[in-house]
């Protein structure tokens, strides 16, 4: 398996970030939506397989099996191709530094992958996971999915602002790494190998992207005042929504996609230019 040196791993990512920077405007809203739908991909399925098996009950295995499967989301991000703000966060980073982009053109190619990935993002939300009617599938009487979906964004949305921030860190900071280490190998088994394993990490020990949220609490909170779960909840099946938009934006996303910006920003791709310094 043919893999670069750490050196020219690094020139690589400055590369992936002077792309993401000059390309065109067509070009960018196509390849920041794309990755924000291919994140929430990844994101429906891990609560399809993950989040019924409960996590009081199952302990590790389940969060296992959750974060097992989301990685899908981020391997179709790098191996497709697409502009996902949290690896942007590295690369036009090492890209700045290195002095390939301005400032400006890295707060603006990073505040446009935000929006993007946020479009593409909700977009499967609303259309894929809630207007399709799969989150409100049955079994044993009830909608697990649709619970579980909704006990997620509870908990993501109880953490205090500092501890959200720094989940965040800790997530981009393996996210990172895994686009990083991914970059090192030029074949795709050798890409999905780098990319699964810290992505499964951040998920499976309970750390904040803020992409991913972009998915899971707007399909929560479709989800929490459709009449067909508020059903469950008048029976005492299910847990009520705890949630809206403005609780999600300043407990959740804001915390989160900062954090997001510090372990990628700093902790990968910044340590990793002092590394390689000559």
């Amino acid at each position: 398996m043919t893999a670069l040196t750490p050196k020219e791993i690094l020139g690589a990512t400055v590369q992936m970030g002077l792309s993401k920077a000059t390309q065109k405007t067509t070009n960018r809203i196509a390849n920041t939506i794309l990755a924000g739908m291919y994140i929430a991909i990844g994101g429906f399925l891990a609560i399809r397989i993950g989040l019924v098996l409960p996590w009081e009950q199952w302990g590790g295995l389940g969060k296992f099996m959750f974060g097992a499967v989301f990685p899908l989301g981020l391997m179709l991000v790098v191996i497709c191709g697409a502009d996902l703000f949290t690896g942007s966060c590295m690369t036009l980073t090492t890209a700045q530094c290195k002095r390939k982009i301005g400032w400006s053109q890295s707060l603006y190619s990073g505040t446009f992958a935000w929006l993007g990935n946020f479009v593409g993002a909700v977009f499967v939300a609303y259309f894929i996971a809630y207007a399709s009617g799969i989150i409100f599938e049955s079994a044993g009487g009830t909608m697990p999915w649709a619970a579980a979906a909704v006990n997620l964004a509870n908990g993501k949305c109880s953490h205090p602002f500092w501890e959200a921030f720094l989940r965040g860190v800790g997530c981009n900071w393996l996210v990172c790494l895994a686009v990083y280490a991914a970059a090192a190998s030029k074949e795709v088994s050798g890409k999905i190998a780098a990319l699964w394993f810290p992505t499964m990490a951040f998920v499976a020990l309970g750390m904040e992207h803020c992409i991913a949220n972009m998915f899971f609490i707007p399909l929560a909170i479709f989800t929490g005042n459709d009449a067909r779960y508020l059903s469950l909840v008048e029976a005492g099946k299910a847990n009520t929504l705890s949630v809206d938009w403005g609780s999600f934006f300043t407990t959740n996303l804001v915390p989160v996609t900062l954090g997001n910006i510090v372990g990628g920003a700093v902790l990968v791709g910044m340590l990793y230019l002092l590394a390689n310094k000559d």
